[in-house]
């Protein structure tokens, strides 16, 4: 296989597949910050604000993550903004991903029955007391499988990133098809390395929407 051997590729594939982790989880947890000061404003009585979420989320979804990534890349330094691709993927993937978790919580939070709401209102809560003592606990736990299930989109956006120059998994990939000429062995293991990364994570979503399921007929 050229100058690489398998155990070349493999080695050099998972280096490059801890650059996607730490990616995701970056983008993951930036995301989810801000998601969750998002959430806030969407939740409010302000009007002014609920459009304002409602405009981010619609424009960070309706665009695809593709462009977005060029805009980021290519267009900052049009402003005199110099970006790095791994800045540029950061700031991009955490974007991206706080305006898909917003709208996964707004659903959760929505789902608690409005009956919940009015029992907290009859015993004097404000809406803010509401949304602390009665409507999170329910929300989070509705939550949590949906936002694990994500973390697996999340990673497989990563991909998306070679395409500004990012070195994670699929661009290393990539580049060492160019060298070694061996496409399919090679996209195979990346493709392998994406499935062990991904399954468990999907797994464990399964296995908390089945808890929420069996909890809530009890």
């Amino acid at each position: 296989m050229s100058e690489f051997t398998l155990w070349d590729i493999a080695r050099n594939l998972l280096v490059s597949a801890r650059w996607t982790v730490l990616l995701s989880l970056i983008a993951f947890a930036g995301g989810g910050a801000v998601g969750i000061v998002l959430l806030m404003m969407r939740l409010s009585k302000r009007r002014a604000l609920q459009h304002a979420v409602q405009w981010y989320v619609e424009l960070f979804q309706g665009a695809p993550l593709v462009l977005q990534l060029f805009l980021g890349f290519f267009g900052l330094p049009l402003l005199g903004i110099e970006v790095s691709p791994w800045i540029a993927a950061a700031v991009t993937l955490t974007l991206y991903t706080s305006a898909c978790l917003v709208d996964i919580w707004r659903g959760c939070a929505e789902a608690v029955p409005r009956g919940q709401w009015d029992a907290g209102a009859s015993l004097g809560m404000t809406y803010g007391q509401q949304l602390r003592y009665i409507v999170w606990p329910q929300a989070l736990r509705i939550a949590l499988a949906p936002t694990v299930g994500f973390l697996v989109q999340v990673v497989k956006s990563t991909a998306l990133t070679s395409i500004i120059g990012f070195v994670e998994l699929t661009k290393t990939g990539s580049m060492i098809t160019n060298t070694a000429f061996r496409p399919f062995p090679i996209y195979g293991m990346v493709a392998m390395l994406y499935f062990m990364m991904c399954f468990p994570l999907t797994w464990y979503a399964r296995l908390l929407e089945r808890r929420y399921q069996t909890g809530r007929h009890r």
